[in-house]
């Protein structure tokens, strides 16, 4: 602890202060105050000034960070733009060479099928192929012969192969054979063949106009006169009556003779049309000519599948036999019989189409 001071020495009592001794007092106190009172305000000043400073620098700062970051972007979506560009570029080439590679591949596929195609895609092919040609062989001739031969053949060819996926197949193509036999299609070549048989039988056929030539009447055996001659030799009848019995022999043939030279001045004859009877040689001749130009037409018009015109010759044809030819004569009958079988037959007809086989090999082709 200090020492404890000594007690001051007792100074003189001061008068009291008045008013005038207060007031510089006051003064230096209001001063005092207005002096802090600047002070702290000058102070605050600097500080907001420092602060609007540093605020100011902060936003500059801020100004060219964005400005950098703004350049930045707009290099960056620049450089963004070219990459696209040689993106899409590349994307453009890869996708022509993508269809270039497509293209070939879709050829090579094609090749490599066609290469290591099957047997029984080959049997198939061919049996399809063969059909068509076949179909349309029987369109052109109007005969179901080329179609059910190929039938045929397809037939056999897969009983060969033996093939049991191919089962459909066969069972289709007895459907259609069996159709197609079935089927009423005119034989051109059969009734070409009866029309040529026809006009060779023209010049033949008897006409009203004209007496057929008679016919030689059978000459009678001498067996009676030989067989009586062993009768004589023998001593059975005297050689007198053998020869009158030769004498009456002769007789009989002479008379026969006689009564068919005298049966052929006289011809009854029954006519419906009389202008048959009027006929003058030349004219037979021409009217022989013109049913033999009819049938030529007619067969002409079968080989051309116009049917129509061929039934109005053959039907011009028979009505020219039956008004001016003999109807009783074996010849006539056999020709109109044959001009009527061809007239029957001469039809226009659909030939039936293998459509099952079709469906049945497209069905085998596509693997089901």
């Amino acid at each position: 602890m200090p020492p404890a001071a000594p007690p001051a020495a007792s100074a003189p009592t001061a008068p009291p202060a008045g008013p005038a001794s207060r007031l510089p007092t006051l003064v230096l106190a209001l001063a005092g105050i207005g002096l802090a009172a600047g002070a702290i305000g000058l102070w605050q000043a600097w500080r907001t000034e420092e602060r609007l400073h540093q605020v100011e620098q902060a936003l500059v700062g801020r100004q060219e960070d964005s400005q950098r970051q703004s350049a930045e972007a707009r290099l960056l979506a620049q450089q963004t733009q070219d990459g696209l560009r040689e993106a899409q570029a590349k994307v453009a080439l890869l996708e022509a060479r993508l269809s270039e590679v497509a293209v070939q591949r879709g050829q090579l596929e094609d090749l490599i099928q066609s290469l290591s195609r099957s047997r029984d895609e080959n049997i198939v092919v061919d049996i399809e192929s063969a059909l068509r040609v076949a179909q349309q062989q029987s369109a052109l001739s109007g005969s179901a012969e080329p179609l059910v031969a190929t039938l045929r053949q397809a037939d056999e060819r897969l009983a060969r192969y033996n093939q049991p996926r191919l089962e459909g197949v066969r069972r289709a193509i007895a459907r259609d054979l069996d159709r197609v036999r079935k089927a009423g299609v005119a034989d051109i070549g059969a009734l070409v063949i009866r029309l040529d048989e026809a006009v060779r039988l023209v010049d033949d056929l008897p006409l009203l106009s004209v007496a057929e030539p008679p016919r030689a009447a059978p000459m009678r055996s001498a067996a009676p006169a030989r067989g009586a001659a062993p009768a004589a030799a023998s001593g059975a009848a005297p050689a007198a009556s053998g020869t009158l019995q030769a004498g009456l022999a002769w007789l009989d043939e002479v008379g026969e003779r006689m009564w068919q030279e005298v049966r052929s001045l006289v011809r009854v004859t029954r006519i419906d049309r009389p202008e048959a009877m009027l006929i003058a040689p030349d004219q037979a001749y021409f009217l022989r000519e013109n049913m033999k130009l009819r049938l030529l037409n007619a067969r002409l018009a079968l080989l051309s599948r116009q049917f129509d015109t061929a039934q109005s010759d053959l039907a011009s044809v028979q009505s020219l036999i039956e008004r001016y030819h003999d109807r009783s004569s074996r010849r006539t009958q056999l020709a109109q019989e044959m001009l009527r079988q061809v007239a029957a037959q001469a039809r226009q007809a659909g030939l039936p189409r293998p459509d099952d086989t079709l469906a049945a090999l497209a069905a085998a082709a596509a693997g089901k």
